[in-house]
């Protein structure tokens, strides 16, 4: 491979080619290379995608005619594209794994088996694909028997200690779900959110899963406070500071409200919209103090008054109503 510059004592006389195995001198172009620049220069502009050619469309700086780094073509950025496209009518189909659970039968992960297994039929037909689509009014049958949608049904709890917050987990002594008779409540509900196993307090159990993906995303900022034991009073520089946020490794958080509990320095109560994994204890831990107890009392304005360790009941049609219309007391 060539190296280094071109000595200007090899370069051919004018009109005359170099000899073989020499290259032109630098800055030089063969009558070749002249002929091809021109007529790159002089061919018609490309029509881009929106209609107009891309290179004028690059001068001008429109957004969809930005070059992807190594790609060697223009392309139209997501965000103009998610901005042209046309929102996907809501017909209320649903995925037919999702129906059969929604049945309380049970998870998707096995409703897929069964499907399958060809022991599912949609207005009598066998159905085996995976991802079938479920219409409002279809006959979902399962081993001949009709399935309906499920009644929703909600319930709290006041979570006891040592009690591990999910469904089902082989390595755990005991879960929340054993609390929840089967007898009393048929339904098939899972906890919206969850406490760690030393927390206790109020949990929420449900099988609606639209109103448990809203009360657990961060945009729609569910309120939930907590009762804390701290190994030492808290210092007025740290309870400042627990106010006007703290940066810990996973971003910036602060709470929304802070007081001490019966003047007991050692004791306090905050409250925070805040989902993120055991953010009440990483944020003292991080000012060096130690939680001995933890205890969610209110949750998307719920509490867990009159409910024993353990115990559970479920929300009136007031409280109901206050979650799916987003309220809180």
């Amino acid at each position: 491979m060539y190296k280094g510059k071109t000595n200007r004592s090899d370069a051919p006389a004018p009109g005359k080619s170099a000899p073989a195995g020499k290259r032109p001198a630098a800055g030089r172009r063969s009558d070749s290379a002249r002929s091809s620049a021109s007529s790159r220069t002089n061919r018609p502009e490309r029509a881009g995608k929106f209609g107009r050619s891309e290179r004028t469309e690059r001068s001008e700086g429109k957004p969809y005619a930005r070059q992807a780094a190594g790609r060697g073509k223009y392309y139209t950025p997501k965000s103009v594209r998610k901005a042209v496209e046309a929102p996907k009518p809501d017909n209320g189909e649903v995925r037919l794994n999702k129906f059969i659970a929604n049945s309380g039968i049970c998870s998707r992960r096995e409703a897929d088996t069964y499907i399958q297994a060809g022991l599912v039929t949609i207005n009598g037909k066998i159905v085996t694909e995976l991802g079938t689509k479920v219409q409002p009014g279809d006959d979902v049958r399962f081993n001949g028997e009709r399935l309906k949608g499920e009644q929703k049904v909600y319930l709290v709890m006041n979570k006891p200690k040592n009690y591990v917050t999910t469904m089902s987990d082989p390595h755990a002594e005991h879960t929340v779900m054993e609390l929840i008779s089967k007898e009393k409540c048929p339904q098939r509900v899972f906890p919206v959110g969850r406490l760690d196993k030393a927390t206790t307090g109020v949990l929420l159990f449900t099988n609606d899963g639209p109103l448990a993906e809203k009360l657990m995303h961060p945009a729609y900022e569910t309120r939930k406070i907590y009762q804390v034991d701290l190994d030492k009073n808290l210092k007025g520089n740290d309870f400042m500071a627990i106010l006007e946020g703290i940066k810990l490794e996973d971003g910036q958080i602060a709470a929304d409200k802070l007081s001490y509990v019966d003047d007991d320095k050692s004791k306090v109560g905050i409250e925070i919209h805040s989902g993120r994994n055991r953010i009440v204890r990483r944020i003292f831990e991080h000012l060096g103090y130690k939680v001995r107890k933890l205890d969610r009392v209110y949750f998307a304005g719920l509490t867990k008054k009159n409910l024993k360790r353990g115990q559970w009941r479920f929300l009136t049609n007031e409280e109901v109503n206050f979650l799916l219309m987003g309220g809180e007391r």
